[in-house]
């Protein structure tokens, strides 16, 4: 019976022939050369195009490899609690990544080529909301007596402190700000980052001990550079990037109700900022500019005396608690088309949902001034991009009606006091290994280098600790790997299963040209992951079905609902959908234990390890006495684990 069109159309799988591909050659010639085949299997450990994706290099075929109930934690402990080790080995913020990381993860997925990516942040999200619940702890190392100010207490700043600490170095934080976050607190809005959870991830880290915190001191006002070095063995710089730029219009500086995105959503989150302007109008497109948009249709407008803008350029003035509000007309402009906007596209959709009206493929040229000298409008065009700058198209210009006009087009330093350190984009230079160059004992990290995303700044942090360590331990800076990411250790995983390999001996090792029976070695196994990011093409993505994404849900208020709407938007999976969803992954570059080769070798060469010697990463072996080099298992492996490189 023919396939039913809808079902084609929406559950798609791979096809390993296109259409003509149908003339085989002769199985006997290509396959069975026994006399003359040479190459025979061998596992190959690569890096997934997941985890390559990854600013800050989290293990996540590790995670999602445990969630599916195919990696087995160590005895005593629960399959939930390691998952957590495994993702936080890189980043100590799991539940705050899984509701807002804009996932590059997901859009390098191979399960691309096969039907839908795998939905990490969901599972990441779960992973993260479930430690918080079972109150998962961190541990610090053993201390070495070294002491490492911490400037900043935002990603980068507490990603930093918690590589610290596990290495032993005890941590001072100096915040500028009166609370501990950075712009998961101070710049996304607490329906997309829930503050009971954050505040939790944040406590986790302090709770590890020896992490003191000064807040509301400024590092180069309130307490000097030389004081800083005088009281510490090294120094992370990780001020992230707290000024906005303003539109490149003529007026723009001298305009009282222009801000910038960044003053917006502070004068929201630190709860100064009550309402907003009757006519928003925010030009950008990214997720900042998402977010101003979103949280105004949320506010909406009442007369209060005390504008917005007001609020926002004037730490000193709030709004007053209970006004009653109207809906605001909300209008965001980008220079691209909505579907090329670098705003996660399900944020671009939600806000469409709430009631925003957005303007693709526009730029600003102008502001419309009143007598009073506040702008009442921003002067639009069409434009076309031409070597990445805007070029207004002549005769489109219009002009959209605008009470506040909010710039969420890029972020930049502030550097006041720390003036030696800065660059000419006052940013901080960093080295390959986050060390500021000419300036010992003085490391950077996060958006002051370049402003990008939190997980980016969270994966800066755990490399510039890795230096700071080998700065306080007198040792020069190791090579970085081609792929810099927290890569899974076999050996480590052969400790946990209590299959530590045993110690070499060269009297007892005998005949050294194979190690298939020695217990000393790691038969056969090539770690190439430091190097090597595995592609769709080395898979046999054939053997993976359809298999439809567990989607959260989402609570997105319609543009009636939305004026107060203040709940959380993301709701996290179940049990049930996580083990589901992790189980869609395609464990890209590892054994996820099929049986394939097992089943479809010809000559029974490949076999399972003995139940009490395998683990992951040695669950198949081969009997190479047997092997005639045919290949099957290499072509039949979803994962491209096996290698035809035995020989070569």
């Amino acid at each position: 019976m023919a396939t039913p069109s809808d079902e084609m159309n929406t559950k798609l799988n791979w096809r390993r022939f296109e259409d003509g591909k149908n003339t085989w050659g002769s199985f006997a010639d290509k396959i069975f050369v026994e006399d003359t085949s040479h190459k025979c299997p061998t596992y190959v450990h690569k890096t997934p195009p997941c985890q390559g994706s990854c600013p800050s290099g989290e293990d996540i075929r590790g995670y999602l490899a445990i969630a599916r109930q195919q990696e087995k934690p160590p005895e005593g402990m629960e399959w939930q609690e390691y998952a957590f080790r495994r993702s936080t080995d890189a980043n100590p913020f799991p539940s705050m990544m899984g509701r807002v990381c804009p996932a590059p993860c997901q859009d390098g997925c191979n399960r691309n080529e096969v039907d839908d990516y795998v939905g990490i942040n969901a599972v990441e999200q779960f992973i993260g909301d479930t430690a918080i619940e079972n109150a998962y702890t961190f541990e610090a190392g053993p201390s070495t007596g070294n002491k490492v100010a911490v400037i900043g207490g935002g990603p980068a700043g507490m990603a930093a402190a918690y590589q610290l600490r596990r290495k032993g170095h005890a941590v001072t934080i100096y915040e500028a700000l009166g609370d501990l976050g950075g712009m998961m607190r101070f710049g996304i809005p607490n329906y997309r980052i829930p503050r009971d959870k954050l505040a939790a991830e944040i406590q986790r880290i302090l709770d590890m001990g020896d992490i003191e915190v000064h807040t509301n001191t400024r590092v180069g006002t309130d307490v000097s550079m030389e004081d800083i070095e005088s009281k510490h063995d090294a120094i992370l710089w990780a001020i992230g990037c707290w000024t906005g730029r303003g539109l490149p219009v003529e007026g723009w500086d001298e305009t009282p109700n222009c801000v910038s995105g960044v003053q917006f959503l502070k004068a929201f989150n630190e709860g100064r900022m009550k309402v907003t302007a009757k006519k928003v109008v925010c030009v950008g497109g990214g997720d900042t500019s998402i977010d101003v948009v979103s949280v105004s249709r949320r506010l909406g407008y009442a007369d209060t005396g005390t504008p917005p803008e007001a609020v926002c350029l004037d730490e000193n003035l709030s709004h007053e608690d209970g006004l009653k509000a109207e809906p605001s007309e909300v209008t965001l402009t980008s220079l691209f088309p909505k579907e090329n906007m670098t705003a996660a596209e399900h944020e671009v959709q939600d806000a469409l949902t709430e009631g925003v009206t957005i303007l693709d493929e526009v730029m600003p040229v102008g502001l419309v001034i009143g007598d009073d000298g506040r702008a009442t409008g921003l002067k639009i065009a069409k434009c076309t991009l031409e070597g990445g700058r805007p070029i207004p198209v002549e005769g489109t210009e219009q002009v959209i009606e605008a009470d506040l006009i909010v710039a969420a087009i890029g972020q930049g330093g502030d550097m006041t006091g720390l003036e030696e350190l800065a660059n000419e984009r006052n940013l901080i230079d960093a080295d390959a290994f986050y060390q500021v160059p000419d300036r010992e004992k003085h490391f950077v990290a996060g958006d002051i280098i370049r402003p990008h995303l939190l997980t980016t700044a969270i994966g800066q942090a755990s490399i510039a600790t890795d230096s700071i360590n080998e700065y306080l331990h007198h040792e020069k800076h190791k090579k970085r790997p081609k792929v810099d990411v927290h890569h899974f250790d076999l050996i480590q995983k052969l400790h946990e299963a209590g299959l530590d390999p045993e110690q070499y001996d060269p009297e007892k090792a005998g005949d050294l040209r194979g190690t298939s029976s020695a217990h000393y070695a790691i038969h056969n196994f090539e770690d190439r992951s430091f190097q090597e990011i595995i592609p769709a093409d080395e898979l046999f993505l054939g053997h993976f079905d359809y298999h439809e994404r567990n989607k959260r849900r989402e609570e997105v208020p319609s543009a009636d609902e939305v004026l107060g709407h203040f709940k959380e938007r993301l709701i996290a999976l179940d049990t049930d959908q996580t083990i589901d969803e992790a189980k869609r992954c395609m464990s890209c570059g590892m054994c996820f234990e099929c049986d394939n080769c097992v089943i479809f070798c010809p000559q029974d060469a490949v076999y399972r390890v003995k139940k009490d010697e395998a683990t992951t990463g040695r669950y198949v072996a081969t009997d190479y006495s047997r092997c005639i080099g045919c290949h099957i298992c290499a072509d039949v492996c979803p994962t491209g684990y096996i290698k035809m490189g035995l020989g070569e």
